[in-house]
């Protein structure tokens, strides 16, 4: 039965006339009201202007390329590459595409609202960058958008995060279990025994992935549940320095720090020296994924390399529909990079 504006109005508990606002664009609507009517609109599979099926053979020139803060310049650099690639045509159908990037700011009903607005413009591809949410029921709500996205003719490319399971999408998930794994592996064959870690988020696959690498590690030597030297913290330099705080207050003999990601790492650099404790003369600290100003900082930064251009740049062909195949996985994984930030365990 084909779902109509009414049928919109009355899930999302509104009048028709201010679904149609929302839908439009061409009426302020309060931003709370416009939230519940996109998510009706999500939830019954609403299609604007005409039938699904004539949608389907009649994707627009746009591709959507969805980050959490593009601010972050792991967000940035994926979103560059993938839109270096989008912009040089070549895809099905041949011409160019024009990129939109939309930042969901880490909010799993924005990266919901986004897919469906993206759905309602026919895009012809979505590129989901960056961790993804350990939220089942958000999941579950996102694997359903996606296979509507594909029944449309939109393509979905996942970079950086795991794949949704009985989807078409294609992922690129990075191995963040085994550059986690390795970065404690370096730190236990330089003698170092009390570890901390600086974790990200808990609601987050990568923060998820890159602390089971960590305490597969620290298991492999027959070392302690790590937890009470674990600390949750956004993915931000100021986190970085409150949390290297709070590890310090309880574990003043540390002697290595494992940050969840290369800004975390520098706040706990910054912490440790406001605290007249030396890196790495006194404690090694490591991050992870070799953002630019890691090999600038002082002393330049131990870190797994990810390689987000060529990441960008290959979810920019799948994108396209230039390489790769329906529900593909293709695992990107990560290079060991040793800087000055890390060194043999302090004496006594």
């Amino acid at each position: 039965m084909t779902v109509t504006l009414a049928d919109v109005a009355a899930r999302a508990q509104v009048s028709p006339a201010t679904v149609s606002r929302v839908l439009n664009g061409n009426y302020p609507v309060a931003g709370p009201t416009r939230e519940r009517v996109l998510r009706a609109v999500a939830d019954l599979d609403y299609v604007v202007n005409g039938p699904a099926s004539a949608l389907a053979a009649a994707t627009s020139d746009l591709v959507g390329i969805l980050v959490a803060d593009i601010a972050d310049p792991f967000f940035g650099i994926i979103a560059a590459a993938v839109q270096s690639q989008i912009g040089s045509g070549g895809g099905r159908g041949g011409g160019e595409r024009l990129a939109v990037v939309c930042a969901t700011g880490g909010a799993p009903e924005r990266e919901l609202t986004y897919l469906t607005l993206l759905q309602r413009q026919r895009a012809a591809a979505v590129v989901l960058t960056g961790s993804g949410t350990e939220d089942r029921e958000h999941t579950g709500a996102l694997a359903a958008k996606v296979r509507r996205l594909e029944e449309s003719g939109t393509r979905v490319v996942l970079c950086g995060r795991p794949p949704l399971k009985d989807t078409p999408s294609i992922a690129l998930p990075f191995d963040n279990r085994a550059g986690a794994r390795e970065l404690t592996a370096h730190l236990l064959s330089l003698g170092h025994r009390r570890i901390a870690c600086i974790a990200g988020p808990e609601d987050r696959t990568t923060t998820r992935h890159r602390l089971e690498g960590h305490r597969e590690a620290l298991a492999a030597h027959q070392l302690p549940d790590p937890a009470p030297l674990t600390v949750h913290a956004s993915y931000e330099r100021g986190s970085g320095y409150h949390a290297m705080q709070e590890l310090l207050s309880r574990d003043p003999d540390l002697t290595a720090v494992v940050a969840a990601n290369d800004s975390l790492a520098l706040g706990a650099c910054a912490a440790l020296r406001d605290a007249g404790i030396s890196v790495p003369g006194d404690v090694s600290v490591t991050g992870f994924d070799d953002l630019p100003f890691s090999s600038d900082a002082v002393p330049s930064l131990t870190t797994v390399h990810l390689p987000l251009t060529e990441a960008g740049q290959r979810a920019g062909r799948l994108a396209l529909g230039q390489e790769g195949r329906a529900g593909e996985v293709i695992p990107v994984t990560g290079e060991l990079r040793v800087r000055g930030s890390t060194g043999p365990v302090r004496a006594g």
